[in-house]
């Protein structure tokens, strides 16, 4: 008989003593220390016999070592079935479960409120046909401010309002570069949703954050009129805050953007008795026309394309629907706040 023999039939002999041993286990503690004596890396008695495995020829070895895979599976599967068996004796389980215990219960999470009104913000847009881009938060000059029309001696661009890193980097303090870098990439017609995280260099008070979620929004093609761009940004309006709700377009200016405008909204209101009342006009939005130098610096036919872009604060948007006057709890991790917004 070859030494590959022999460790196969130790093998078996192996299996049916461990077999034997398991189903007459009395209790976990002696069903564990049976686990260490067949199946312990170290010490146990399969390892042992695999040891042996250095003498035989080289062709000989996987024969051995299948055997012993086979055998450890099944001893392994024994051991899992007479535990199930036992029901947990020893370890506080099974017939020995006090029920007059209290139960315990896992932690239930839930969406943060912001990023429920995120949700609903680009389902809303969805339905319109915008899709969902990205792009990364640490930006380029030319990226976050050249490309959009905005020049280096503007006032944003300044240390005091921008978060500036080493070789000439910067955190982004809008998600519009991804506008810049989705035309870059694409043709027209496009039409985006951009929501992420930005920065700037601000003290948290109640209205502002050195970091926040902010979503904007990019639609470019041929034929693009500033009616295209009032009624999107309506029926957004309508879609989100009700159908009786009015919208207003006030001129504004933004560097990236001709025309200009910050678009308000005033609310109706049902009250719990049932009379309605009209809310104060809030602003929720800025927004415009895609300035021709924005479409030129991507490389747009600007007699060809035209376009429209609007950005928001999901946080604030959030604050305004739930009537949350700091915008601070939203982030300070208090779970009594949290759990109101919590969602089956």
């Amino acid at each position: 008989m070859s030494g590959k023999d022999d460790l196969i039939d130790a093998l078996k002999a192996l299996e049916l003593q461990a077999l034997e041993a398991v189903a007459a286990a009395p209790d976990s503690e002696e069903l564990e220390a049976l686990r260490i004596q067949f199946l312990g890396r170290k010490d146990g008695r399969i390892s042992g016999i695999l040891r042996g495995l250095g003498g035989l020829a080289p062709e000989e070895r996987p024969a051995v070592g299948a055997e012993a895979n086979r055998v450890k599976a099944l001893v392994q599967e024994a051991m899992e079935a007479k535990k199930a068996a036992l029901g947990g004796q020893g370890t506080g389980a099974g017939p020995g479960l006090d029920l007059s215990l209290p139960g315990s219960t896992g932690w239930r999470g839930g969406r943060h409120p912001v990023t429920q009104v995120i949700d609903e913000l680009w389902a809303i847009f969805r339905s319109m046909g915008f899709t969902r881009a990205r792009g990364p938060e640490v930006e380029t000059n030319w990226y976050n401010f050249q490309a959009l029309n905005t020049p280096l001696d503007h006032p944003a661009v300044d240390e005091a309002d921008t978060l500036y890193l080493k070789k000439g980097h910067l955190l982004r303090t809008h998600t519009s570069p991804v506008q810049i870098r989705t035309m870059m990439n694409h043709e027209p017609p496009i039409r985006i949703i951009a929501p992420g995280m930005v920065y700037r260099r601000d003290t948290p008070d109640a209205t502002h954050t050195p970091g926040f979620l902010q979503l904007e929004g990019l639609v470019v093609d041929e034929g693009i009129t500033f009616v295209d761009f009032k009624a999107t940004l309506a029926e957004f309006a309508r879609r989100f805050w009700g159908p009786d709700t009015m919208v207003r377009f006030r001129p504004s200016f933004f560097p990236f953007t001709e025309p200009s405008a910050e678009v308000d909204v005033r609310r109706v209101i049902t009250r719990p008795d049932g009379t309605r009342e009209e809310t104060d006009w809030i602003e929720i939005m800025g927004a415009g026309m895609v300035d021709p130098a924005v479409l030129e610096n991507v490389g747009y036919d600007t007699e060809r394309y035209t376009g429209f872009a609007f950005g928001m604060g999901p946080a604030r948007i959030a604050a305004l629907r739930y009537g949350i006057r700091d915008i601070r709890v939203f982030f300070d991790n208090d779970l009594r706040f949290l759990n109101q917004f919590a969602q089956p």
